[in-house]
Formats: C-alpha cells, sequence, structure tokens
C-alpha cells in the first residue's frame, strides 16, 4: 500500500497544516491516534464509579473531549497535545456524568453534607479540620465517618475539572481551561484566571499530606489508583477512600475561598 503524504510529515507539521487548513483526513488520523488516550481517561476516571456506570459510555463521553481538543488545540503554545488532551477528555466525560445526575439524591446530599461541615468547621478553627474533628461535628464516629465517604466517594470526582464563573456569569472556565495560553483574553479575565490558579495550588498545599500525595500522584503524574497504592504501600480501596475526602476537602476549600476572591 502506498504511504500517505500524512505519513511522511512530523506531527508537528500536521498540527500546523491542521491549523491552516481544518483538513477531515487530519483530523481523522489524530482521532485514530489518540482514541486510546480517551480510553485510558475513561478507565482511570471510572474507578470508584457504581456499576451503573458503563465502561463504554465513559469512553463515548470522552470522544467529544477529544473531538473538542483537536479542534481548538494550538501548537504554537507550550503545551503538549496529550497533556491539553488529557483535561479535555476527563472535562467532557464529567460534563457529562452532570448532566445524567447519576448520583443518587441521598448520596449526593451526605456528600454536601460533608463539604458544608468542613467549611463550618475550618472557618472556626483557622485551619485545616482532621477526620476526628470533621466526624465529631456530624455526631459519627470516625468509623462511621470513613464508612461514609466511601460511600458518597462517586460523587467526588469533579473538584478539579469543576466549572468556575467570572464576575459575568456568562464567562465560564473549567479549571483545565487554565493550561491554555490567555493571550486571546482581555486583562481581567486573566488576572481572575491567575487569581484561580492561585487559590487551587492553596487549598490542594493545605490539604493533609497523605491525601495531597495522592491527588498530586493521580492528577499531575497521571498514575492510576492501583498504582499510587503500590507507591505509598497501601490497599487501592484505601487510595479511593483517601481521594475522596481530599476532592470533598477541595470543594469545601475552593467554594469557601471563592468567596472572597470575585
Amino acid at each position: 500500500m502506498a504511504k500517505s503524504t500524512f505519513d511522511e510529515k512530523t506531527e508537528d507539521e500536521l498540527w500546523r497544516e491542521y491549523k491552516k487548513t481544518k483538513s477531515s483526513e487530519i483530523r481523522d488520523k489524530f482521532i485514530r491516534q489518540y482514541m486510546p488516550l480517551v480510553k485510558y481517561v475513561a478507565g482511570k476516571v471510572s474507578t470508584g464509579m457504581p456499576d451503573s456506570v458503563e465502561f463504554d459510555d465513559l469512553v463515548g463521553f470522552g470522544q467529544f473531549g477529544l473531538l473538542d481538543a483537536i479542534s481548538k488545540y494550538d501548537p504554537d503554545k507550550n503545551v503538549k497535545f496529550k497533556t491539553y488532551a488529557v483535561t479535555r477528555i476527563r472535562g467532557a466525560i464529567f460534563d457529562e456524568l452532570r448532566e445524567l445526575d447519576w448520583v443518587p439524591r441521598s448520596v449526593r446530599q451526605k456528600s454536601r453534607e460533608i463539604e458544608d461541615t468542613i467549611v463550618e468547621l475550618e472557618a472556626k478553627l483557622g485551619r485545616t479540620a482532621n477526620d476526628a474533628e470533621i466526624a465529631k461535628a456530624m455526631g459519627m464516629t470516625e468509623s462511621e465517618y470513613e464508612s461514609t465517604v466511601m460511600k458518597v466517594s462517586g460523587t467526588s470526582i469533579l473538584s478539579l475539572n469543576d466549572v468556575w464563573y467570572s464576575n459575568d456569569d456568562s464567562e465560564k472556565m473549567s479549571i483545565g481551561d487554565n493550561i491554555e495560553s490567555p493571550n486571546s483574553l482581555n486583562p481581567d479575565v486573566i488576572v481572575e484566571r491567575m487569581e484561580i490558579k492561585r487559590v487551587i495550588m492553596q487549598a490542594i498545599n493545605e490539604l493533609p499530606q497523605n491525601e495531597k500525595m495522592v491527588i498530586v500522584l493521580y492528577y499531575h503524574e497521571d498514575l492510576t489508583f492501583k498504582e499510587i497504592g503500590q507507591v505509598l504501600n497501601v490497599s487501592e480501596s484505601r487510595i479511593s477512600q483517601l481521594h475522596s475526602k481530599a476532592n470533598m476537602r477541595l470543594r469545601a476549600k475552593l467554594t469557601s475561598m471563592r468567596k472572597g476572591i470575585f
């Protein structure tokens, strides 16, 4: 079979050509090339999900993110496409999960109760609350609190991909959008996004050390729960629990901090 002219070009050359021509042939090549990445991200997201959430559905949701990434990627920005695409794919999956509202109301309510408790408790303490303090504030034993965290684990996957709004509610920004170059944005929005980044990093740095490690290894080092468990020498279910705790803490911290920055 004769080689396609595309096979003789580097990926960087193809991206630059696609940016100029929007060639459907180049787009289809990128879709085929990066479909394994969609499946990989869907596999990571599926960890801790209830059985009612099908892996194939997550892959389907992620495909929308891949198409969006291919459409919007700018090779002139100092970001690798894979890095950019992972954020878009994960974001698209989370967007669809939000739309489906797949979490039972009772579970969602319990998750919100934990987050509200953390917000109120840390406002009083002026520091990060530990598990024993959160459990006590909720009228639970630590064991009951740990069990509750596991039950609501599926609701806590959205924190680092949540949607933020500027003063103008028509201007929405996902946290993932912050990896994009802000050259096309007006100065006010640029400043706002820089502040969001600062708040996110502050919130992560205030997490208990073991929870911070899970967040860093999962979102930044791109390890699976199983791989993180091997690194930290604990079970995969324990990593899932720490991930859930960290995300609920982050949601509480980001919600609380956000009230003071915009």
